[in-house]
C-alpha cells in the first residue's frame, strides 16, 4: 500500500474506536476498559460497590407493571453505551438484550436491573477476548434457551456463540419470532437459528 498512497506506519494497532488491542506472542486480546470506567464516571457509579453477577437468577421484569416510570432518555443512553460494550463482551448479550426489550417505557426494576449490570461491570472491567493460535482452526457452536421467562408474549429467547477455537467470533441474545408451544419447540428454533448462523 506504500507504493501506491503517501501514508505512515504507526506500527501495531493498540487502539480503535475504544477498543484497547494488545498483540503479543501470537495473541490478539481486545477490551474496553477505559470505556467500561467512562460509562461508570458517567451515571456516577465509579465508587459502587462491585457485583459478581450481572444480573439476579430467575429475575422476571415485564412491561405492564404499576411501578413508577423513569427518565427514559436516560435509560436509552445507559442502553447505548451498554450495546457498545458487547463488542468485546459476550458475558453481557443476555442481560443488555433483555433490558433493550424496555426502552419504550422504562420503570424503576428495569432501571435497578441496569444498575446491577452496571456494578458487576465495575468488577469485570478488565474482561476482554483474546485471540490466539491454539485450539486450531475449528469452529464450534453452541445455542440454548429461556423458554417463557421475561416476556409477556411467551415467547422464547435464544442464546447463539460460535467460537474458532477457544475464541468466540460471534455471539447473539434475541427474542424468538413465533411463541412455542412447549420448551422441546424452543429448543428446535434456537437450532434453528444457530445452523443458519452456522451456514
Amino acid at each position: 500500500m506504500k507504493e501506491k498512497f503517501e501514508m505512515s506506519d504507526l506500527g501495531l494497532l493498540a487502539y480503535y474506536l475504544s477498543i484497547e488491542v494488545t498483540q503479543n506472542g501470537g495473541e490478539i486480546s481486545i477490551k474496553q476498559t477505559g470505556y467500561a470506567n467512562k460509562i461508570l464516571s458517567d451515571t456516577g457509579m465509579l465508587d459502587c460497590n462491585e457485583e459478581k453477577i450481572p444480573m439476579e437468577p430467575g429475575l422476571k421484569l415485564t412491561k405492564v407493571t404499576k411501578a413508577r416510570s423513569v427518565d427514559a432518555t436516560k435509560y436509552r443512553s445507559l442502553i447505548g453505551c451498554l450495546r457498545y460494550l458487547l463488542h468485546t463482551r459476550p458475558d453481557l448479550s443476555f442481560p443488555v438484550g433483555l433490558l433493550s426489550r424496555f426502552m419504550q417505557d422504562p420503570q424503576e426494576q428495569h432501571m435497578k436491573t441496569i444498575k446491577q449490570v452496571l456494578r458487576y461491570i465495575k468488577e469485570t472491567k478488565d474482561y476482554g477476548i483474546t485471540y490466539g493460535h491454539e485450539g486450531g482452526n475449528k469452529i464450534q457452536g453452541y445455542n440454548d434457551i429461556s423458554y417463557g421467562v421475561n416476556t409477556q408474549e411467551g415467547k422464547g429467547t435464544t442464546g447463539i456463540i460460535f467460537y474458532f477455537g477457544n475464541s468466540p467470533i460471534n455471539w447473539s441474545t434475541q427474542k424468538q419470532g413465533t411463541v412455542a408451544l412447549s420448551s422441546c419447540e424452543s429448543e428446535f428454533i434456537a437450532a434453528t437459528a444457530a445452523s443458519t448462523q452456522a451456514l
